[in-house]
Parts: structure tokens; sequence; C-alpha cells
């Protein structure tokens, strides 16, 4: 794993999308058993390319979820290597019965890509904001569930997904994501990867998605009042990094995990499952805190649901204060 973290807070002028786009052409080229099945949506992932240059392995399965997991299962099956593609949303909670029992429980392999994840449904609107997509994957025995942040560690994550053993579970953001890691990263699926740490720290961030950019805010706030925190891009969910876990909470004495995700089953969850088995350790929970989506800005949504470097530097200080 390598990478140098950007630190502009700027917006990509490359669209994450095109990561996955770039990286399945890639993976295509390079070996015929690679398949790619989308449901209604290669105008908004940009994978018409993909359709045009290899119509046997690019497939359209309309607007069927449930159906087009059965035909990823079916593929999987007979040797292929499966990416498929919907909205977070209808990529979880429409066919997920299909991903369980015909994918997961049959020992199958296959790479679900969920775009728009969280609040970064915007105006499409609670019924398009999946809030629980990834703890639903967490539940599927023997799972990989992955949050990406940007184009680079998405290209990346892609390219690893194409050798990782039954089903797992990408959510990303299509476009107009902050670009954390320089060109050129390259991450290990199921590690976490460690952004600034000292022998100061007194509380760890864990984040990923894109709350991997606001708590490298929270961090760049704290340290002008002179308070050293841990961060962590967990990109990974599932399997967790416990070994990462653990040493940050034995050494710095607190966590606050901070997720585009539901806390009740999410991120948060995850990490505080495997302290409470190992090293039971403060930890404080930023995310959407058991509501339901709604339609807005990107931004007045993250305002709303508490997603902010404000909320995380805020709950840094109160995982500080029950250390004692």
């Amino acid at each position: 794993m390598s990478f140098e973290l950007i630190g502009k807070h700027e917006k990509d002028a490359r669209a994450s999308r095109d990561a996955i786009v770039t990286t399945l052409d890639e993976l295509m080229a390079a070996d015929p058993s690679v398949c790619y099945v989308d449901c209604d949506l290669m105008g908004c992932l940009n994978t018409k390319g993909l359709w045009k240059k290899y119509p046997d392995r690019a497939l359209q399965a309309g607007i069927a979820e449930a159906n087009a997991a059965g035909v990823c299962a079916g593929l999987a099956a007979t040797g292929k290597k499966v990416f498929f593609h919907s909205f977070g949303t209808f990529s979880s909670r429409r066919c997920y019965d299909q991903i369980y029992m015909s994918a997961a429980y049959a020992g199958l392999s296959v790479r679900v890509l969920g775009s728009d994840a969280g609040v970064t449904a915007a105006f499409n609107g609670g019924t398009h904001m999946p809030l629980e997509d990834a703890g639903m994957y967490l539940s599927i025995p023997g799972a990989t569930v992955i949050d990406a942040c940007d184009y680079d560690q998405l290209y990346s994550i892609t390219h690893g997904l194409a050798d990782t053993e039954g089903v797992s579970y990408t959510r990303f953001v299509r476009k107009d994501v902050i670009q954390v890691y320089a060109p050129g990263a390259q991450f290990t699926i199921g590690k976490g990867a460690v952004l600034h740490a000292s022998d100061k720290d007194v509380c760890t961030v864990i984040c990923s998605g894109i709350m991997v950019d606001e708590a490298l805010k929270a961090w760049e706030q704290l340290a002008a009042e002179g308070v050293s925190v841990r961060v962590i891009d967990m990109f990974t969910w599932k399997p967790l990094d416990q070994e990462l876990v653990i040493a940050a909470a034995a050494e710095t004495g607190c966590i606050v995990t901070a997720e585009n995700h539901n806390v009740t089953c999410g991120l948060g969850a995850a990490v505080a499952r495997c302290l409470a088995g190992s090293r039971p350790t403060p930890q404080e929970f930023v995310g959407v805190q058991d509501r339901f989506g709604q339609v807005g800005p990107q931004d007045f949504l993250m305002d709303e649901y508490g997603l902010r470097a404000a909320d995380i530097t805020a709950a840094v200080r109160r995982a500080v204060a029950r250390k004692s």
C-alpha cells in the first residue's frame, strides 16, 4: 500500500465513476472471463463504451435488479468474473435475497457496485438514498464490504476486486468528489490506511468515503488548537483491519468513527464490535443517526445529518473527555 495525500480539499476534475470504467476496460481487455452487468444505468456510470467494445460481456439487464443478480450468479457459476452495478439502493435492497442465496450461499463470486452512496444521492431523494446498504452486506458471511473515497482509491480497489473471491460490495460516489489521494495511489483490500499518526495522538478518527476529507479537515482544525489526533481511512469495512483498530485504541485511548451511513449498522458498529471483544474503548459515532434520507443538495444533507468536520471535532472532544 502506497499513497500521497493531496491536501487541498478540492473537487477532482475526473469523475470517479471513470475509475471503474477504465479499470473494467483494462480487465476485460486482459481477461476474457471478466463480465459487466448493468441495470439500465450505463449512461449514469458512463459504461456505454464497454457495451460497444465488449457486446458479449457488457450486458444490459434493464430495470430488474433481482433478475440481474441471478444472471450474475449464473455467469459466475460458469467461471466468469462478474461485476454488477446499480444505484446503491437497488444493488442492496432490491436484490438482496438473490445476492445472498444465488451468489453468496452458493459460494459464487459476484462483485457488486453501488453508486450514489448515502447522502450523495442528493436530489434523487430518500427513496434512492442508501444509508443501510453496506450494513446489509456486512451481514453476509464471508462478504467483502468497501466504501471508497475518490478516483484513485476506487481505481486501485477495483483492480483488487478482480481477484477477490466471494461476494463483495463497493459503495462509491459517481462524480464531484474531493480528491484525497494523488494519482498512482495503491491500496490493499482489508487493510486500513493511516493518514496521520504521532505518539502525541489523544484520539483516533476512523473514517471512509466522503468522510475522509471531512476527517482531514477536522485534523487540521484540531492541530491548529494543539490537539493531535490519528486519522485512519478504513475503506474496507469487512474484513475489518482489527489489528490496526485495536492498536489505535491502545495507543490513543478513544475512537471516533465517521461514516456516510446509518451508525446503527455500518463502520462504527463494526469497529465497536471489534473493540468490545478485544479492548473496550470510549467511542463516539459520527454518521446518520437512525434516520431516513430526504431530497436536497449534498451540502444541505451533510449539514442536516451531522457529517461535517465540525461534527467530528466535537465528537473527538467528547471521546477524549470520556477517557478518564
